[in-house]
């Protein structure tokens, strides 16, 4: 069976962003592919961390895994931080790749303005560690969002600059980005993508957001001029919920802007905050149940099943560069 790869750096709390644009497509991807999701804990490292708060978000990235349905049974759930494979595999291939590579990586620059107090090289090297995260487990397919699309393009630079280099070790990995969810924009400006960092809650939909939250922020989100639901191009905002609506309630857009037609955005929002709040607790019921003890138990074992797939790509990475 082929082989999946992803995970979620765990900093602040998942929003609903995170399950349309990743988590609800990988739980489809299990009936398919062998499937290992990571705790990408030393990603998020590279913005400053509350250590108590940064251990209990990680357990919590886990639990929101497991809670909306991936089955460790099935799938290697595991915190990247137990497996130092993926950090020393990272320096072997930080040998390989060139700065001028990393200096066109989009993310790095956005995050380099938000950050200005804090630009550090773990910042600029993130995409290398990503790499290493991917070709560890000669992973053939990894499911991104649109913002993640340039990083599994280096990843694929770099596999390929290996084999040339030391003969064949890496898989050329295949990202997967999905039309639809891919990438949910913010409720207060649907031009920039929902973000666990932003810096208005307004922003995004905690996943434990209480529904009376989560319903205010949904009524105060940003529209388009002009009264119509209808989902088009040159109505970023509408078009933003409109998604949203379609992938919580799983209906068609179309069928959506039937429903709607005629009404103003007050009717519609108190829909949409309906759905949201249906999903919203249909998921914390579940998570709430899951005891950090369970997970903690469940990232242990998936940690000795990923660490047992890294050591041997590693060794075979040593002996290729003669170490």
């Amino acid at each position: 069976m082929k082989r999946a790869f992803s995970g979620i750096q765990p900093t602040n709390i998942l929003h609903i962003g995170n399950y349309l644009g990743a988590i609800k497509n990988w739980v489809e991807l299990q009936n398919d592919y062998a499937c290992i999701f990571c705790v990408v804990d030393q990603h998020a490292l590279t913005v400053k961390q509350d250590p108590k708060e940064f251990s209990q978000n990680i357990l919590n990235v886990a639990k929101t895994y497991l809670a909306f349905g991936i089955d460790p049974n099935r799938s290697i759930i595991f915190r990247q931080s137990d497996v130092p494979e993926h950090t020393e595999l990272a320096w072997y291939f930080n040998t390989i790749t060139k700065i001028a590579e990393l200096e066109r990586m989009t993310q790095f620059k956005d995050k380099a303005v938000r950050h200005k107090d804090n630009i550090n090289l773990g910042l600029f090297d993130y995409p290398v560690l990503m790499a290493a995260d991917i070709l560890l487990y000669d992973a053939e397919l990894v499911p991104v969002g649109e913002d993640q699309f340039q990083h599994v393009e280096l990843t694929r630079t770099i596999a390929e600059r290996f084999n040339k280099l030391f003969g064949k070790t890496f898989v050329m990995p295949e990202p997967l980005v999905k039309k639809h969810g891919a990438r949910i924009m913010g409720l207060d400006d649907p031009k920039k993508k929902m973000s666990k960092s932003a810096a208005s809650p307004a922003n995004y939909i905690s996943l434990l957001d209480k529904p009376d939250v989560a319903t205010k922020k949904i009524m105060r989100a940003v529209t388009d001029s002009g009264a119509e639901i209808k989902f088009s191009a040159d109505r970023p905002a509408i078009s933003n919920l409109l998604t949203i609506y379609s992938l919580l309630g799983n209906l068609e857009i179309k069928d959506i802007e039937k429903q709607y037609a005629g009404a103003g955005y007050a009717e519609f929002k108190t829909g949409l905050a309906k759905v949201v709040n249906n999903f919203l607790i249909e998921f914390q019921n579940k998570f709430l149940k899951i005891k950090d003890e369970e997970v903690k138990e469940i990232l242990a074992d998936g940690a000795a099943k990923a660490g047992a797939l890294a050591r041997k790509k590693i060794i075979d990475v040593r002996k290729k560069l003669g170490l």
